[in-house]
């Protein structure tokens, strides 16, 4: 394993981007293939909105609960178990059938369930960065992992149109899960949840990891998990989980409505739409691998509150110009082309979410990070239910421009966020 010296950390970190990738096509493929599904089962707009949000309930309920999962048996085994079991339920969607009188209600279980299933992603792969990544490179680290975001989301919008303009959309959904236990099994075989238990670590890079982790006259202690109320008492915690309420509400129009904006709305035909609906994920997933590597290199020369909190505010701030900035273009195509920059400029703040997650909870970087990312979902699963009663009512400009708005919070709550005081045991850190 001579071509692993030194790289073994980032061959697990890729191997997460691949996983990362894999649940956004397994989670987007439904929006792509929704308006066949709508026509199929006889739904609304609104009753869609429910299907949509059924899964984004239950990926954001069951994210502290993953996190916990991960800081007690490790992410090897529950990104494992996750992969296997969203694996099952991407399948049972497509096997839920038209004709039955409570079908809507299947399909909205079946969501909610698949929802469960892949919460436990991103809790986990926060879980390996903080016992794997040295503190100064997890921006790029995770700049990495949720690169994968907009890569899966990106390769969605053709490849599913492809599946099911040959094969209908029900193959669409055989083929996500296909891919995704094969990735699932390459994992089991391929991660240790420490670098001291995996065979091929080297020393050098053992010791390179080591040194920026915790000081080892503190690990004991640091091992021990951090209490509920401590972390849900913190400031900076409470700071960064409202900035990423408004984060998620945001990145779930991309993920739910995008596609059926551009094809019903502003009139694009399905080929048109799905290259256009394809460019905010490509700007994602550029957004967080820059965004990762600017955030590493600001953090080395100016510290965290800059390199972390500055990069958060600029990038949020800058996303809610782009998507206001929309609502007034009159074409089509450059709409999306701004709207693709304002995914873009979401992207750059993504990688601070987690690596200051990780740095301020230490221990319980598995849990913290999981109730983090359930205030993401939780305004996932708003959007996903509200934008299309707000457009049903007001128009799509008024949708899009109260997502500007709720992304200018987002970028100011940044400002009470001190990510150099870690979260202190039985009480609240002041920022």
């Amino acid at each position: 394993m001579r071509l692993l010296d030194g790289r073994l950390r980032w061959l697990l970190i890729f191997w997460i981007f691949l996983i990362s990738a894999i649940s956004y096509l397994d989670r987007v493929n439904i929006s792509i293939a929704g308006q066949f599904i709508q026509k199929e089962y006889r739904l609304s707009n609104v009753q869609l909105g429910w299907v949509f949000s059924a899964f984004v309930l239950g990926y954001a309920l069951f994210q502290a609960p993953g996190g916990k999962l991960a800081d007690r048996f490790g992410a090897r085994r529950i990104i494992t178990l996750g992969v296997v079991w969203w694996g099952i339920f991407t399948t049972a969607t497509a096997l839920v059938p038209p004709g039955f009188r409570m079908a809507i209600a299947l399909l909205i279980a079946t969501r909610f369930v698949l929802g469960l299933g892949e919460a436990v992603v991103y809790p986990s792969s926060n879980r390996l960065v903080a016992n794997w990544i040295p503190s100064p490179e997890r921006g790029i680290a995770n700049g990495w992992i949720f690169t994968g975001v907009g890569a899966g989301a990106g390769i969605t919008p053709p490849l599913i149109t492809f599946i099911l303009i040959h094969w209908g959309w029900r193959w669409s959904f055989y083929v996500s899960a296909i891919i995704g236990l094969a990735a699932g099994a390459v994992w089991y075989l391929l991660a240790r949840d420490t670098p001291r238990e995996h065979p091929w670590i080297s020393k050098r890079e053992l010791a390179h990891i080591e040194a920026g982790l915790p000081d080892p006259a503190v690990k004991t202690e640091a091992r021990k998990p951090l209490p509920f109320l401590a972390i849900i008492g913190n400031r900076s915690f409470l700071a960064i989980t409202l900035s990423y309420f408004s984060y998620g509400y945001i990145t779930y129009i991309f993920f739910t409505w995008f596609f059926t904006y551009l094809s019903r709305v502003r009139g694009l035909n399905l080929k048109a739409s799905a290259f256009y609906s394809m460019l905010p994920f490509i700007a994602m997933a550029c957004g967080s691998l820059a965004g990762g590597c600017a955030a590493d290199i600001l953090t080395k020369r100016y510290g965290k509150r800059v390199g972390r909190c500055g990069l958060a505010v600029f990038g949020i701030a800058l996303s809610a110009a782009f998507i206001a900035l929309a609502t007034q273009v009159e074409s089509a195509e450059f709409a999306s082309l701004v709207l693709a920059g304002g995914a873009g400029a979401l992207y750059l703040s993504q990688s601070s979410f987690w690596a200051v997650t990780a740095d301020i909870a230490g221990p319980s970087a598995g849990f913290a990070s999981g109730l983090m990312n359930m205030g993401g979902q939780t305004g996932g699963a708003l959007t996903a239910s509200l934008t299309p009663w707000i457009a049903d009512r007001c128009g799509w400009t008024a949708s899009f421009l109260v997502a500007a708005g709720l992304c200018a919070l987002g970028a100011l709550a940044w400002l009470f966020v001190n990510p150099d005081v870690p979260i202190a045991e039985g009480r609240p850190t002041r920022v």
